[in-house]
């Protein structure tokens, strides 16, 4: 979901001298309909983004049964997938401008560290509005930037290296989901960076809860990596393996989900309704995304790709802009959002009745029934009852989450009261 920060400018190879204007033609929509997709799964990015800051469903809602708070998750799990998946095909038409696989490596590795570093500083402010040191979230860009720095390594092998170990690691990492990191003892901190998201105690007053781990992300890096010789064929060939390899990904998470077998931890089931089996079954697992996952969020972008080439018209120019400036987007709409964020609870807290830093079962029952005590007090006021977050810094504290009990003056007293909760 955030930027490579490859510019747009290396992701093609350079025409060569005298070469025509109808390849230039095909070079230019191939360098557009990548950017296309990475500026369209920017926009659902923001859609994600606003929901965690502003809904009052937490960060990943999976509940099916709130169908359209889930799909609102839902549609964003093809952000990730697509954005990390672009950045290897990105990769690959980087070094294709004459650049040696030394020079290629060296880069990935540089802007790598980089991306880490912004992660732990930029990226955490622009979440928290703060500038505590004690507790850090290894993200999405920390998982694009240790995805570089593996691909620099990678890179060194023949191609067909490189695809096996990506595609190993997508297809193959399910069979670790029974592997804890306990088992691992005082290496346990490892086993999290690498599969199994938890927290990581580094010191007394220092801790880092690990979100996105290396395997599969950095493979799917690779497997985009691998796939970029195909943006070198015909535009007829090229659109025609795309769609054909993404009709085949997509068709074997069909086939995949429905054995109920392997590829994600948790098994779809039969539920009342068409429409929560449905949920059920597309309800695969993020953190770390499973076989299947991958296959139902790659396979449609695949096909995407091979469709955007023929895009046109002043929505898919706009769309394309973001593409074309990723990491400016990334950076710039995380801290625009959070900045409404917290002006919202500012103008709210106004009429403040209590604040209260409480667990996270004991903030849901607080939602789903407020303390008798400040319901009556509502009705004397004429006000109606809701609950609000404090947003800045909550997300310091993922065990933990600070519910503000405030009055809305001005409505009746007839009004039904009402309650409501923004718990991040």
């Amino acid at each position: 979901m955030s930027g490579t920060h490859l510019q747009r400018a290396d992701t093609v190879a350079p025409l060569a001298a005298g070469t025509s204007g109808l390849s230039q033609a095909a070079a230019r929509a191939r360098l557009d309909s990548i950017d296309l997709l990475r500026g369209l799964v920017m926009v659902l990015m923001a859609l994600d983004h606003t929901r965690d800051f502003f809904a009052a469903g937490g960060p990943n809602p999976r509940d099916i049964a709130d169908p359209a708070l889930f799909l609102t998750r839902w549609v964003t799990h093809f952000c990730a997938p697509t954005f990390i998946f672009l950045a290897g095909v990105s990769a690959y038409l980087y070094g294709g401008r004459g650049r040696s696989a030394g020079e290629v490596s060296w880069f990935l590795l540089t802007r790598g560290v980089w991306l880490i570093v912004v992660e732990f500083t930029l990226m955490r402010f622009c979440w928290t509005f703060s500038v505590d040191v004690h507790f850090f979230v290894m993200q999405v860009i920390w998982v694009i930037g240790a995805s570089m720095i593996v691909l620099a390594g990678l890179l060194h092998l023949p191609r067909w290296a490189i695809a096996a170990i990506g595609l190993s690691m997508i297809a193959g990492h399910n069979l670790l989901d029974g592997v804890g990191a306990e088992q691992f003892g005082n290496a346990s901190w490892l086993w999290k960076l690498l599969h199994q998201p938890g927290l990581i105690e580094i010191g007394p007053q220092a801790k880092l809860f690990v979100l996105y781990t290396l395997v599969p992300w950095s493979g799917v890096m690779a497997a985009g990596y691998a796939l970029g010789p195909v943006f070198r064929l015909d535009p007829a060939s090229r659109r025609s393996f795309l769609l054909r390899t993404g009709i085949a990904v997509t068709g074997g998470f069909v086939v995949l989900r429905a054995i109920n077998l392997y590829g994600d931890p948790t098994a779809w089931s039969m539920q009342g309704s068409f429409l929560g089996t449905l949920l059920s079954y597309i309800n695969c697992e993020k953190y770390p995304p499973s076989l299947l996952f991958l296959m139902m969020t790659l396979g449609p972008a695949l096909i995407l790709l091979a469709l955007f080439e023929r895009a046109h018209g002043a929505v898919a120019s706009r769309i394309t802009t973001f593409g074309r400036v990723p990491f400016f987007f990334y950076v710039v709409h995380i801290a625009f959002i959070h900045a409404l964020a917290v002006g919202f609870a500012w103008h709210a807290r106004r009429h403040r009745l209590d604040v209260r830093l409480v667990p996270v079962a004991k903030a849901r029952d607080l939602w789903a029934q407020p303390p008798r005590r400040l319901r009556r007090l509502a009705l004397r006021r004429g006000g109606a009852l809701s609950a609000l977050p404090l947003v800045c810094g909550a997300q310091a504290t993922p065990a933990r989450m600070v519910v503000e009990l405030s009055l809305r003056r001005g409505s009746p007293v007839r009004q039904r009261i009402s309650h409501q909760a923004l718990l991040l």
